[in-house]
């Protein structure tokens, strides 16, 4: 840490690179999770379950967990809970060494009501004002950052603070200065932006130049315009495809699974069927899927990954899913629909 103030379908090339010493990182702040059971309000809270969230730590967590080399660059405040991210951190096998430790600003926090449909899931963000909103391009070790094969950035960042628009923007351009893979995971957030217009005009030159793109059905639909009739999947692939040089797109379709383009061919996945636990952390399980897949050079094994990363972060609590290659492996072949004796 630094202390200062496909198999069948279309197969994607294999990212190749000098041995670099991670085969992902990625930018992000991670903030402690606040919750209470499922049918329990806030607002009669006695007690609250404490866990470590945050999209690109997560999707970090769960490459590490399936044993790729992954490393995590942020800023957290030098106290009791940014030391407790980062030993949560490093207990899913992420390289946090160049995690830079501030003495100002403070952790942000997030509190989460979960619930059963037809009730939503309700987050409350308590996050202004934290080290990582403060973070600025000066800070971020880019050697460390870059040596990497894939760089996977999300859209959550750019929408808390004009530095950290910038950080995204520079780490993107530095990425492709360096031959590195970047993977941009769309992940509107309504709370943290003031529209959908404001976040589309900040994402879109972004996106352009990454090399995966993931995005959400309703985020394609809320921030692009795209269709949302079922029946035009291709037109939705299409659309995003036009948004971006990327050559691998996918949208998740929630419960329906995915689809992806990749090579001029499309892509689908059908998603695993389980009984949720906790909606949070799905989408970054899956993408973590996703990502493993490309790094094989297998889009379409990146798929099959994603859906089973996420089915098993929807059956745990937590953002982060805790699985090995192992757990995604016998739940792909079936394995854990009965006792396992």
């Amino acid at each position: 840490m630094v202390k200062r103030p496909v198999p069948k379908g279309p197969v994607a090339e294999p990212v190749t690179s000098s041995a670099p010493k991670f085969e992902v990182t990625s930018l992000g702040e991670s903030l402690i999770r606040l919750s209470v059971g499922v049918g329990q309000r806030l607002s009669n809270a006695r007690t609250l379950d404490v866990h470590v969230a945050g999209a690109e730590s997560n999707v970090c967590a769960a490459l590490a967990g399936i044993g790729r080399r992954s490393g995590w660059v942020s800023r957290v405040p030098d106290n009791p809970l940014g030391r407790l991210v980062l030993r949560r951190a490093k207990e899913c096998g992420i390289d946090v060494e160049h995690v830079v430790l501030s003495p100002h600003g403070r952790m942000g926090t997030y509190f989460i009501e979960l619930a059963t449909p037809p009730v939503p899931t309700r987050v409350t963000y308590d996050r202004a004002g934290s080290a990582f909103t403060q973070f600025q391009t000066s800070e971020v070790d880019w050697e460390s950052l870059l040596d990497t094969r894939i760089l996977h950035l999300t859209g959550i960042t750019p929408a808390l603070s004009p530095s950290c628009r910038n950080l995204v923007a520079q780490a993107i351009e530095r990425a492709k200065e360096r031959g590195v893979l970047v993977s941009f995971d769309v992940n509107y957030r309504v709370r943290l932006w003031s529209s959908a217009q404001d976040a589309a005009r900040v994402l879109r030159p972004l996106i352009e130049d990454v090399d995966l793109l993931l995005c959400g059905k309703k985020d394609a639909v809320q921030l692009f315009g795209l269709p949302q009739d079922d029946k035009e999947e291709a037109q939705l692939l299409d659309g995003l495809q036009a948004l971006t040089k990327a050559k691998h797109v996918v949208v998740s379709l929630g419960k329906d699974g995915a689809i992806a383009r990749s090579g001029g061919s499309t892509l689908r996945q059908p998603a695993i069927s389980v009984s949720v636990m906790d909606r949070i952390g799905a989408g970054d399980a899956f993408a973590a899927g996703v990502i493993d897949g490309l790094l094989d050079g297998s889009l379409e094994q990146g798929l099959i990954t994603g859906t089973a990363l996420a089915a098993l972060a929807l059956s745990q609590h937590g953002d982060i899913v805790t699985a090995n290659r192992e757990d995604v492996t016998e739940l792909v072949n079936g394995v854990g629909q009965e006792v396992v004796r």
